[in-house]
């Protein structure tokens, strides 16, 4: 499965990329690869971390259409959007993201990962927010594989917080698909349904 995450420098979209390919290649039993992009900006930046996770070896680490789009910005998402596959997934931040429409041959999820990232004190968060939005909308990886690659990956003070945030997010993906929401557009409700 090609993944790619986006946003702006700052946001943790690399460390993003790395949890997962973490996640999913030393606690899922699957392979995984990360190759990086950032603007010359750096913070506040464009940028995208994309991962390619398979239940074989991956034996070609660049993807150029994903099947899997994270857009936190809306930069990032003007960029990258027309590249996501027919038939793949686009999530969203709802409050950094904003389109006329989106596109009708995607399915698109939408969370507010930054605002539930600042109603737990800091923003800095929502990039874990998002990745257990990701796990529970793609089930690419499992939420336990995802909790195991936390430590080592965030500074053990911040351990207990990053699995609150995590835990914040998937349960908000779960609600999501449990009321069969997650297009935030009727047009694209309909034609994806």
């Amino acid at each position: 499965m090609d993944v790619r995450f986006s946003g702006f420098g700052g946001q943790g979209i690399i460390k993003a990329g790395i949890l997962v390919g973490k996640a999913a290649s030393l606690f899922d039993n699957k392979f995984a690869t990360l190759t990086q992009s950032f603007g010359p900006e750096a913070r506040g930046g464009a940028c995208s971390a994309q991962v390619v996770v398979d239940e074989s070896p991956v034996l070609y680490p660049y993807i150029a259409a994903p099947e899997i789009l994270v857009t936190m910005s809306q930069e990032a998402y003007e960029k990258f959007a027309d590249e996501l596959v027919p038939g793949g997934i686009m999530l969203t931040d709802t409050d950094l993201v904003k389109a006329e429409k989106f596109r009708k041959d995607v399915k698109v999820y939408s969370i507010p990962s930054t605002r539930i990232a600042e109603e737990m004190g800091n923003r800095i968060f929502a990039n874990v927010v998002m990745i257990g939005f990701f796990t529970a909308i793609t089930k690419l990886i499992s939420p336990e594989a995802v909790k195991q690659a936390l430590p080592g990956s965030v500074p053990d003070r911040f351990i207990d917080v990053n699995v609150e945030a995590f835990e914040r997010g998937f349960n908000y993906g779960l609600d999501l698909l449990k009321k069969g929401k997650g297009k935030p557009k009727k047009a694209v409700a309909e034609a994806a349904g």
